[in-house]
This record gives C-alpha cells, structure tokens and sequence, in this order.
C-alpha cells in the first residue's frame, strides 16, 4: 500500500542523504533506497507479530494464575480462547508471513514485558469480558477483538512507539502507512478457509515501481548541476541559504519527472512535490515552490522540452 506519492517520499529522503554525504556512490544509495521500501515490510511483519505474540502470552497468564497459591476457581478455569482465536491461527500458519518473521528474525524475546502488558490491559476491557462471553465463531467476529487490541492498545501504547522508533528510523514516517496495511490485513483475512487470507501487499507493482524509483533518483542526481541553475535564475532575488534544502530537492525531483518522466502528466507531477512539501518542509514552501515550478516549466515548454504521451497529460 506504498503509493507512489510514499516512494517519491523515499526517493527524497536517498537524495538527502546523497546530498549530505561526502560519498557520491550513487549504487550505495541506491541499495538504501530500495532497503527503505523493504523496511516498510519488516515493520509491517514486526506488528503482526505483536498481535500473535499477545494471543501467546495467554496460556502463560492462564498457567500463572493457576499456580497461584491460593487459586480461585476463576483463576483455575482461565480461558484460553483468545490463544486460538481463528484469525490468529490464520496468521500464525500464513505463508508470506512465516517468510517475513524468517527473513527479518522477528522475535520479541527481547521485552517480552510488552506482550504481558498489552494483555494486561486487554484483560481488565469489557471488550475482552464479551470476546470471552460471545458464541458467534466466525473469523468476522473473532477478528473484531484483534482490531480492538491493535487500535486502542498497540497503537496507543508510548512503550510500543518508542520501541518502534528505536528500532525503526522510518517509523514516524511509515505509521500511517503501516496502520492501513493492517486495516487491510482485517479485510483480507474474511474467508473460514483459512489458508485462503492472504497479507496485504506492501506495494502493488513492485517490478513497476521499483523501476521508477530508482530512475527518479538516478536521473535526478544526473541532472543536478542543471537544474540547480534552472532554480538559481528563479530565485535570484533569494538568498541561497534561506532557500531550504529540501525545497530545492523537491524542485529537482519534480523537474527530473516533468522532463524525463513522458508518461507522468504535468499536473500530478506538480501537485504530489507540492504535496509532500507540505509534510516534510517549512510551511509557505508549498506557495515558493509551485511558483517557482510555474516559471520553470513554462520556459521548458516554450523550449520544447516538456514532452508528455498518453491521455491527459498536460
């Protein structure tokens, strides 16, 4: 569920580090590039795994209260349901997400107070008193307890962002992103034939925009000494340092598209840096760089080389 307007984020921020850093091997940046956009899959499989790794802690509790010294019946008649919840076991036994936890060594071994914690607290809702009480089995209503876990206690939990951002320098970024791939996973997982759930897909066509984002970073590397001086006869009345770094990115990276891009149509292409730079520059940077944009594509155009194919696409 990476968009393009998601890859061109990441296309910016392999241009940032280009830009900052003393190598200019462009094949490193391009491998941390394309490692950005797996990582959006790691994290993806990393929170899945917290949904199973709660649903686990539950015999553990069951066994805990069991062996208190002096049990009461409640505690010695513990219900296990949620350990075998059936979109849990759907998860637990999916292909691509036994790959993923192989691939990325997901375990959580390493706090595993978070699962104990999250359980905790499911464990004192109402919502959890009626998920044990409810006889109605279908993985429609046995997931319904999952998405309550996933919204009101892993997402709300500072413990569980904070071992995300620690971990993840792309989490901030990539959150949104990574809550709607789970939403998907909700919707996904509908059949009572379980192996028929399948995970959502981090990126529709890979093979599409794998190609396009390592053109849009290459090309705009290439063309940086000319289009630095397209925006410098632009901005003349501007001082260069007050013109932030990131303006000027996007206005390469915006120009590379307009001019080397024939299939992108003019409008989306200026619209998603305008965009993007409302979430990731300064806050009149949008107004700065639409005009800018405005000044330089009309003098492309008049000079021929603004050339776009397909519908709509000027």
């Amino acid at each position: 569920m990476l968009n393009r307007r998601h890859l061109r984020v990441k296309v910016l921020q392999a241009l940032y580090a280009y830009h900052q850093s003393e190598n200019k091997e462009v094949r490193v940046f391009e491998k941390s590039l394309l490692k950005s956009v797996d990582q959006v899959n790691e994290m993806y499989i990393w929170l899945l795994s917290l949904l199973i790794e709660v649903a686990d802690y539950v015999p553990v509790d069951a066994e805990e209260r069991a062996q208190k010294h002096l049990p009461s019946e409640h505690d010695l008649n513990a219900s296990t349901k949620l350990h075998t919840n059936k979109f849990i076991t759907g998860l637990r036994e999916n292909p691509d997400y036994i790959d993923g936890v192989k691939k990325y060594k997901v375990s959580w071994n390493f706090d595993p107070e978070i699962a104990r914690s999250i359980f905790m607290s499911l464990k004192a809702m109402p919502e959890y008193t009626a998920y044990l009480e409810q006889s109605d089995e279908s993985i429609r209503a046995e997931k319904d307890i999952i998405k309550h876990i996933f919204k009101k206690l892993i997402l709300k939990s500072p413990g569980i962002e904070q071992v995300f951002e620690e971990k993840f320098i792309n989490w901030q970024v990539d959150k949104e992103v990574l809550q709607a791939l789970v939403a998907k996973t909700f919707k996904n997982f509908s059949s009572e034939n379980l192996k028929e759930n399948k995970l959502a897909e981090v990126v529709a066509n890979w093979g599409e925009d794998r190609e396009f984002i390592i053109e849009l970073f290459n090309k705009t590397v290439a063309y940086d000494s000319e289009f630095q001086e397209l925006i410098a006869q632009k901005t003349k009345n501007w001082e260069a340092e007050r013109i932030a770094m990131m303006d000027v990115l996007l206005m390469k990276m915006a120009l590379t598209e307009l001019v080397t891009f024939s299939s992108i149509p003019v409008k989306v292409t200026i619209n998603e840096y305008i965009e993007i730079s409302k979430e990731f520059s300064t806050p009149k940077s949008n107004t700065f760089i639409n005009g800018i944009l405005d000044k330089i594509y009309a003098d492309l155009k008049s000079a021929g080389r603004i050339r776009k194919f397909g519908r709509g696409l000027i």
